[in-house]
Protein backbone atom coordinates (compact mmCIF):
# COMPACT_ATOMS: atom_id res chain seq x y z
CA UNK A 1 0.00 0.00 0.00
CA UNK A 2 1.19 3.12 -0.84
CA UNK A 3 1.91 5.51 1.75
CA UNK A 4 0.14 9.41 1.60
CA UNK A 5 1.80 12.06 2.50
CA UNK A 6 -0.19 15.57 3.29
CA UNK A 7 0.94 19.03 3.16
CA UNK A 8 0.08 20.94 6.54
CA UNK A 9 -2.37 23.53 5.28
CA UNK A 10 -0.63 26.40 7.09
CA UNK A 11 2.72 24.59 4.99
CA UNK A 12 0.27 25.34 1.75
CA UNK A 13 -1.00 28.76 2.39
CA UNK A 14 2.72 30.43 3.07
CA UNK A 15 3.85 28.86 -0.18
CA UNK A 16 0.84 30.13 -1.75
CA UNK A 17 1.50 33.80 -0.72
CA UNK A 18 5.04 33.79 -1.61
CA UNK A 19 4.61 32.38 -5.05
CA UNK A 20 2.21 34.52 -6.03
CA UNK A 21 4.48 37.25 -7.19
CA UNK A 22 6.11 34.67 -9.11
CA UNK A 23 2.93 33.59 -10.99
CA UNK A 24 2.03 37.17 -11.81
CA UNK A 25 5.56 37.61 -13.70
CA UNK A 26 5.06 34.34 -15.27
CA UNK A 27 1.76 35.81 -16.33
CA UNK A 28 4.04 39.01 -17.72
CA UNK A 29 5.69 37.07 -19.65
CA UNK A 30 2.79 35.38 -21.36
CA UNK A 31 0.98 38.82 -22.16
CA UNK A 32 4.51 40.32 -23.60
CA UNK A 33 5.46 37.43 -26.02
CA UNK A 34 8.23 36.30 -23.63
CA UNK A 35 7.28 32.97 -21.95
CA UNK A 36 9.44 29.90 -23.27
CA UNK A 37 7.88 27.27 -24.86
CA UNK A 38 9.68 24.13 -24.43
CA UNK A 39 8.15 21.72 -27.62
CA UNK A 40 8.78 18.02 -26.95
CA UNK A 41 10.89 16.11 -29.69
CA UNK A 42 12.64 13.06 -30.32
CA UNK A 43 15.66 13.09 -32.42
CA UNK A 44 16.02 10.50 -35.13
CA UNK A 45 19.34 8.83 -35.87
CA UNK A 46 18.21 7.71 -39.22
CA UNK A 47 17.44 11.26 -40.50
CA UNK A 48 20.02 13.74 -39.64
CA UNK A 49 18.54 17.67 -39.08
CA UNK A 50 15.49 15.67 -38.40
CA UNK A 51 13.14 15.38 -35.50
CA UNK A 52 9.65 13.38 -34.40
CA UNK A 53 7.16 15.68 -32.95
CA UNK A 54 3.15 14.70 -32.60
CA UNK A 55 3.44 12.05 -34.34
CA UNK A 56 5.46 13.20 -37.55
CA UNK A 57 8.77 13.98 -38.82
CA UNK A 58 9.80 17.66 -38.73
CA UNK A 59 13.15 19.61 -40.37
CA UNK A 60 15.07 21.29 -37.70
CA UNK A 61 16.47 24.53 -38.62
CA UNK A 62 17.48 25.87 -35.62
CA UNK A 63 20.25 23.67 -33.74
CA UNK A 64 23.69 23.72 -32.40
CA UNK A 65 24.47 20.52 -33.62
CA UNK A 66 26.35 21.63 -37.02
CA UNK A 67 27.13 18.76 -38.35
CA UNK A 68 24.34 16.46 -37.00
CA UNK A 69 27.32 14.22 -35.25
CA UNK A 70 24.50 13.40 -32.76
CA UNK A 71 22.97 11.33 -35.54
CA UNK A 72 26.61 9.67 -36.78
CA UNK A 73 26.57 6.31 -36.82
CA UNK A 74 29.82 6.13 -35.58
CA UNK A 75 29.37 8.15 -32.58
CA UNK A 76 26.32 6.10 -31.68
CA UNK A 77 28.72 2.64 -31.88
CA UNK A 78 31.36 3.91 -29.64
CA UNK A 79 28.63 5.19 -27.10
CA UNK A 80 26.64 1.82 -27.23
CA UNK A 81 29.85 -0.33 -27.04
CA UNK A 82 31.50 2.02 -24.32
CA UNK A 83 28.13 1.69 -22.43
CA UNK A 84 28.32 -2.02 -22.86
CA UNK A 85 31.48 -2.49 -21.22
CA UNK A 86 31.47 0.62 -18.81
CA UNK A 87 27.91 1.26 -17.50
CA UNK A 88 26.19 4.19 -17.80
CA UNK A 89 27.68 6.21 -15.06
CA UNK A 90 30.26 7.19 -14.12
CA UNK A 91 30.57 6.33 -10.25
CA UNK A 92 31.19 9.53 -8.92
CA UNK A 93 33.12 13.08 -9.15
CA UNK A 94 36.60 13.08 -10.73
CA UNK A 95 38.26 12.94 -7.48
CA UNK A 96 36.84 9.41 -5.93
CA UNK A 97 36.38 7.24 -8.60
CA UNK A 98 35.09 8.95 -11.60
CA UNK A 99 38.07 9.79 -13.84
CA UNK A 100 38.33 7.25 -16.30
CA UNK A 101 40.94 6.52 -19.10
CA UNK A 102 38.67 8.34 -21.31
CA UNK A 103 39.02 11.70 -19.27
CA UNK A 104 42.72 11.51 -19.25
CA UNK A 105 42.81 10.75 -22.75
CA UNK A 106 40.33 13.71 -23.82
CA UNK A 107 41.96 16.00 -21.86
CA UNK A 108 45.13 15.53 -23.37
CA UNK A 109 44.38 15.60 -27.17
CA UNK A 110 42.80 18.78 -26.11
CA UNK A 111 44.86 20.29 -24.73
CA UNK A 112 47.12 19.40 -27.64
CA UNK A 113 44.23 20.60 -30.33
CA UNK A 114 44.61 24.21 -28.64
CA UNK A 115 48.74 24.01 -28.19
CA UNK A 116 47.96 24.78 -24.56
CA UNK A 117 50.07 22.79 -21.54
CA UNK A 118 46.61 20.89 -19.85
CA UNK A 119 42.87 21.05 -20.58
CA UNK A 120 39.79 20.06 -17.75
CA UNK A 121 36.75 18.05 -19.20
CA UNK A 122 33.47 19.73 -17.53
CA UNK A 123 30.07 18.24 -17.60
CA UNK A 124 28.79 21.37 -19.43
CA UNK A 125 30.11 24.28 -21.64
CA UNK A 126 28.58 26.58 -18.97
CA UNK A 127 30.12 24.77 -15.90
CA UNK A 128 33.38 24.93 -17.63
CA UNK A 129 33.20 29.12 -18.23
CA UNK A 130 31.49 30.01 -14.83
CA UNK A 131 33.98 27.55 -12.64
CA UNK A 132 37.00 28.39 -14.31
CA UNK A 133 36.44 32.02 -14.20
CA UNK A 134 34.82 32.62 -10.84
CA UNK A 135 38.09 30.10 -9.45
CA UNK A 136 40.72 31.99 -10.78
CA UNK A 137 39.45 35.82 -10.76
CA UNK A 138 38.75 34.50 -6.84
CA UNK A 139 42.59 33.28 -6.59
CA UNK A 140 44.16 36.36 -7.82
CA UNK A 141 44.54 39.08 -6.00
CA UNK A 142 43.44 42.56 -7.17
CA UNK A 143 42.61 41.12 -10.45
CA UNK A 144 40.07 43.45 -12.58
CA UNK A 145 38.40 41.85 -15.83
CA UNK A 146 37.02 43.33 -19.16
CA UNK A 147 34.27 41.76 -20.42
CA UNK A 148 32.71 41.61 -23.61
CA UNK A 149 29.34 43.26 -23.66
CA UNK A 150 27.34 40.70 -26.05
CA UNK A 151 29.25 37.96 -23.32
CA UNK A 152 27.27 34.81 -22.48
CA UNK A 153 25.34 34.77 -19.35
CA UNK A 154 28.13 31.94 -18.05
CA UNK A 155 31.04 33.73 -18.67
CA UNK A 156 28.99 37.21 -17.30
CA UNK A 157 28.29 34.95 -14.51
CA UNK A 158 31.46 33.00 -13.32
CA UNK A 159 32.66 36.97 -13.31
CA UNK A 160 30.07 38.40 -10.96
CA UNK A 161 30.58 35.65 -8.97
CA UNK A 162 33.97 37.03 -7.44
CA UNK A 163 32.64 40.56 -7.07
CA UNK A 164 36.20 41.53 -8.85
CA UNK A 165 36.19 45.27 -10.33
CA UNK A 166 35.04 45.00 -13.97
CA UNK A 167 34.24 46.85 -16.98
CA UNK A 168 32.23 45.51 -20.01
CA UNK A 169 33.82 47.57 -22.86
CA UNK A 170 31.21 48.03 -26.21
CA UNK A 171 31.00 44.96 -28.19
CA UNK A 172 34.07 44.35 -30.19
CA UNK A 173 35.26 47.80 -29.32
CA UNK A 174 39.22 47.40 -29.02
CA UNK A 175 39.20 51.12 -29.04
CA UNK A 176 37.14 51.40 -26.29
CA UNK A 177 38.80 48.58 -24.39
CA UNK A 178 42.15 50.03 -24.86
CA UNK A 179 41.14 53.01 -22.95
CA UNK A 180 39.68 50.81 -20.34
CA UNK A 181 43.62 48.93 -19.81
CA UNK A 182 44.87 52.09 -20.07
CA UNK A 183 43.13 53.25 -16.67
CA UNK A 184 45.18 50.49 -14.99
CA UNK A 185 48.98 50.47 -14.32
CA UNK A 186 50.53 47.71 -16.23
CA UNK A 187 51.46 45.29 -12.90
CA UNK A 188 47.71 45.17 -12.39
CA UNK A 189 46.74 41.61 -12.49
CA UNK A 190 44.41 42.05 -15.96
CA UNK A 191 41.79 39.51 -17.47
CA UNK A 192 39.97 40.40 -21.07
CA UNK A 193 36.91 37.78 -21.29
CA UNK A 194 35.56 37.43 -25.24
CA UNK A 195 33.87 35.10 -27.67
CA UNK A 196 35.29 33.96 -30.78
CA UNK A 197 31.82 33.73 -32.76
CA UNK A 198 28.76 34.90 -30.94
CA UNK A 199 25.93 33.30 -31.30
CA UNK A 200 22.82 35.21 -31.40
CA UNK A 201 24.81 37.87 -34.27
CA UNK A 202 26.82 35.56 -35.98
CA UNK A 203 29.78 37.67 -35.85
CA UNK A 204 33.15 37.32 -34.91
CA UNK A 205 35.64 38.92 -32.72
CA UNK A 206 38.92 41.16 -33.73
CA UNK A 207 41.52 38.69 -32.30
CA UNK A 208 44.63 39.93 -33.40
CA UNK A 209 43.52 43.47 -32.01
CA UNK A 210 42.50 41.90 -28.61
CA UNK A 211 45.42 39.80 -27.99
CA UNK A 212 47.61 42.91 -29.04
CA UNK A 213 46.44 44.79 -26.48
CA UNK A 214 46.48 42.31 -23.56
CA UNK A 215 50.24 42.12 -25.16
CA UNK A 216 50.29 46.10 -24.90
CA UNK A 217 48.63 46.49 -21.24
CA UNK A 218 50.31 43.04 -19.49
CA UNK A 219 46.77 40.98 -19.48
CA UNK A 220 45.65 37.76 -19.73
CA UNK A 221 42.98 36.48 -21.95
CA UNK A 222 40.37 33.86 -21.90
CA UNK A 223 38.66 33.45 -25.47
CA UNK A 224 35.38 30.91 -25.56
CA UNK A 225 35.57 29.50 -29.19
CA UNK A 226 32.07 27.14 -28.05
CA UNK A 227 30.25 28.84 -31.48
CA UNK A 228 33.68 28.37 -33.76
CA UNK A 229 34.92 24.69 -32.35
CA UNK A 230 34.54 22.26 -35.22
CA UNK A 231 33.43 25.08 -37.95
CA UNK A 232 36.65 26.84 -38.17
CA UNK A 233 40.57 26.26 -38.53
CA UNK A 234 42.31 23.51 -40.39
CA UNK A 235 41.60 20.80 -38.07
CA UNK A 236 38.48 22.79 -36.50
CA UNK A 237 40.04 24.25 -33.40
CA UNK A 238 38.22 27.35 -33.77
CA UNK A 239 38.43 31.22 -34.53
CA UNK A 240 42.16 30.60 -33.30
CA UNK A 241 43.55 28.18 -35.64
CA UNK A 242 41.60 29.91 -38.50
CA UNK A 243 43.65 33.14 -37.93
CA UNK A 244 46.99 30.84 -36.83
CA UNK A 245 46.74 33.17 -33.85
CA UNK A 246 47.21 31.39 -30.39
CA UNK A 247 48.01 33.98 -27.88
CA UNK A 248 45.28 33.05 -25.96
CA UNK A 249 45.87 32.79 -22.29
CA UNK A 250 42.60 30.01 -21.70
CA UNK A 251 40.87 28.47 -24.38
CA UNK A 252 37.12 26.98 -23.86
CA UNK A 253 35.33 25.14 -25.82
CA UNK A 254 32.43 22.05 -26.12
CA UNK A 255 31.75 18.62 -27.32
CA UNK A 256 27.91 19.70 -27.25
CA UNK A 257 27.67 21.83 -30.44
CA UNK A 258 29.90 20.56 -33.58
CA UNK A 259 31.20 17.55 -31.74
CA UNK A 260 27.82 16.01 -31.31
CA UNK A 261 27.86 14.85 -27.55
CA UNK A 262 28.03 16.89 -24.42
CA UNK A 263 30.56 18.77 -22.02
CA UNK A 264 32.57 21.34 -22.18
CA UNK A 265 36.23 22.09 -21.73
CA UNK A 266 39.23 24.68 -20.48
CA UNK A 267 42.97 24.56 -22.06
CA UNK A 268 45.31 27.18 -20.83
CA UNK A 269 48.47 27.07 -18.49
CA UNK A 270 49.49 23.90 -16.52
CA UNK A 271 49.18 25.53 -13.31
CA UNK A 272 46.43 27.40 -13.70
CA UNK A 273 44.16 24.57 -14.87
CA UNK A 274 45.56 22.25 -11.84
CA UNK A 275 44.11 25.23 -9.60
CA UNK A 276 40.80 25.41 -10.91
CA UNK A 277 41.27 21.17 -10.92
CA UNK A 278 41.89 21.75 -7.41
CA UNK A 279 39.89 23.79 -6.14
CA UNK A 280 36.42 24.27 -8.02
CA UNK A 281 33.61 23.38 -6.46
CA UNK A 282 31.27 22.97 -9.67
CA UNK A 283 34.22 20.27 -11.01
CA UNK A 284 35.01 18.48 -7.49
CA UNK A 285 31.69 18.14 -5.85
CA UNK A 286 29.85 17.04 -9.49
CA UNK A 287 29.52 13.37 -10.98
CA UNK A 288 31.62 13.37 -13.98
CA UNK A 289 30.02 12.37 -17.49
CA UNK A 290 29.94 8.05 -17.84
CA UNK A 291 32.83 7.07 -19.69
CA UNK A 292 30.91 6.46 -22.87
CA UNK A 293 29.68 9.71 -23.78
CA UNK A 294 33.48 10.68 -23.14
CA UNK A 295 34.37 7.44 -26.19
CA UNK A 296 31.57 8.99 -28.44
CA UNK A 297 33.04 12.44 -27.87
CA UNK A 298 36.58 11.25 -29.04
CA UNK A 299 35.29 10.00 -31.70
CA UNK A 300 33.45 13.21 -32.79
CA UNK A 301 36.85 14.66 -32.36
CA UNK A 302 38.54 12.09 -34.71
CA UNK A 303 35.52 13.03 -37.33
CA UNK A 304 35.83 17.24 -36.33
CA UNK A 305 39.61 17.03 -36.90
CA UNK A 306 39.73 16.00 -40.43
CA UNK A 307 36.16 17.19 -41.77
CA UNK A 308 37.30 19.79 -44.04
CA UNK A 309 34.63 18.69 -46.50
CA UNK A 310 31.91 19.15 -43.44
CA UNK A 311 33.02 22.70 -42.54
CA UNK A 312 33.19 23.38 -46.76
CA UNK A 313 29.82 21.43 -46.52
CA UNK A 314 28.66 23.96 -43.85
CA UNK A 315 29.62 27.03 -45.57
CA UNK A 316 28.67 26.59 -49.01
CA UNK A 317 25.18 26.14 -47.71
CA UNK A 318 25.55 29.43 -45.45
CA UNK A 319 26.28 30.46 -48.94
CA UNK A 320 22.83 29.39 -50.28
CA UNK A 321 21.02 30.15 -47.66
CA UNK A 322 22.12 33.63 -47.37
CA UNK A 323 21.59 34.54 -51.28
CA UNK A 324 17.88 32.94 -50.87
CA UNK A 325 17.16 35.20 -48.27
CA UNK A 326 18.39 38.27 -49.80
CA UNK A 327 16.14 37.58 -53.05
CA UNK A 328 13.16 36.97 -51.12
CA UNK A 329 13.71 39.96 -49.05
CA UNK A 330 14.26 39.14 -46.04
CA UNK A 331 16.13 40.51 -43.29
CA UNK A 332 19.19 38.78 -41.93
CA UNK A 333 22.00 39.27 -40.05
CA UNK A 334 25.62 38.53 -42.26
CA UNK A 335 28.14 38.25 -39.75
CA UNK A 336 30.24 35.81 -41.76
CA UNK A 337 29.80 32.36 -39.60
CA UNK A 338 27.60 29.54 -40.06
CA UNK A 339 24.82 31.31 -38.31
CA UNK A 340 22.58 33.85 -39.54
CA UNK A 341 20.11 35.23 -37.50
CA UNK A 342 16.83 35.99 -39.15
CA UNK A 343 15.70 39.64 -37.87
CA UNK A 344 11.54 39.15 -37.35
CA UNK A 345 10.84 41.85 -34.50
CA UNK A 346 8.04 41.23 -31.99
CA UNK A 347 8.17 39.00 -29.36
CA UNK A 348 4.61 37.89 -29.97
CA UNK A 349 4.90 38.09 -33.82
CA UNK A 350 8.30 35.94 -33.58
CA UNK A 351 6.48 33.03 -31.46
CA UNK A 352 2.81 33.28 -33.83
CA UNK A 353 5.46 32.82 -36.56
CA UNK A 354 7.39 29.79 -35.19
CA UNK A 355 4.36 27.76 -34.45
CA UNK A 356 3.17 28.05 -37.32
CA UNK A 357 6.42 26.57 -39.15
CA UNK A 358 6.23 23.68 -37.24
CA UNK A 359 1.98 23.33 -36.92
CA UNK A 360 1.77 23.53 -40.50
CA UNK A 361 4.67 22.91 -42.61
CA UNK A 362 6.68 20.74 -40.11
CA UNK A 363 9.52 22.60 -39.81
CA UNK A 364 11.08 23.96 -36.41
CA UNK A 365 13.15 27.37 -35.85
CA UNK A 366 13.57 28.35 -32.79
CA UNK A 367 12.22 32.21 -31.64
CA UNK A 368 15.14 34.12 -29.76
CA UNK A 369 13.53 36.60 -28.22
CA UNK A 370 14.71 39.45 -24.74
CA UNK A 371 16.28 38.69 -22.79
CA UNK A 372 18.68 36.74 -25.11
CA UNK A 373 18.18 39.78 -27.47
CA UNK A 374 17.65 43.26 -27.41
CA UNK A 375 13.64 44.42 -27.47
CA UNK A 376 12.76 45.15 -31.19
CA UNK A 377 15.61 42.59 -32.78
CA UNK A 378 13.73 39.50 -32.25
CA UNK A 379 14.66 36.84 -34.38
CA UNK A 380 15.03 33.44 -35.73
CA UNK A 381 18.41 32.17 -35.31
CA UNK A 382 18.92 29.92 -38.52
CA UNK A 383 21.82 27.17 -38.84
CA UNK A 384 22.12 24.67 -41.50
CA UNK A 385 23.85 21.45 -41.52
CA UNK A 386 26.06 20.12 -44.45
CA UNK A 387 23.35 17.51 -45.29
CA UNK A 388 20.35 19.65 -46.30
CA UNK A 389 19.90 20.16 -50.35
CA UNK A 390 19.59 23.03 -52.46
CA UNK A 391 15.88 22.39 -53.16
CA UNK A 392 15.74 21.97 -48.59
CA UNK A 393 16.89 25.13 -48.36
CA UNK A 394 14.94 27.23 -51.31
CA UNK A 395 11.34 25.68 -49.48
CA UNK A 396 12.36 26.64 -46.30
CA UNK A 397 13.03 30.15 -47.56
CA UNK A 398 10.13 30.07 -49.29
CA UNK A 399 7.98 28.83 -46.47
CA UNK A 400 9.70 31.15 -43.99
CA UNK A 401 9.02 34.39 -46.81
CA UNK A 402 5.08 32.92 -47.12
CA UNK A 403 4.48 33.04 -42.96
CA UNK A 404 6.10 36.14 -42.75
CA UNK A 405 4.36 38.31 -44.86
CA UNK A 406 0.90 36.65 -44.04
CA UNK A 407 1.62 38.28 -40.48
Amino acid sequence: MEAVFETPLKTLDVATALFAPLQKKLDELRENGLYRTFYEFSHISEHPGHTAHGGRVVQVWSGNDYFGLGQHPDLIKAQIESTQLHGTSSGGSRNIGGTSVSHAELEKRIAAWHGKDRALVFSSGYAANFETLSTLIAAIPDMVVFSDRNNHRSLIEGIARTGCAKHVFPHNDHEALDRMLAGYERERPKLIVFESVYSMDGDVAPLGAFFDLAEKHGALTFLDETHAIGLMGPTGAGLAEELNDHRATFVQGVFSKALGTLGGYVAGPDSAIDYVRSHAPGFIFSSTMPQAVLDATLTGLDIVQRGDDLRRGVMDNVIRLKNALRKAGLRFLDGGTHIVPVIVPGGERVHRVSRRLLDEFGIYVAPVTYPSVPKGTERFRVTIAPFRTPEQIEAFVSTLQLCLEQE
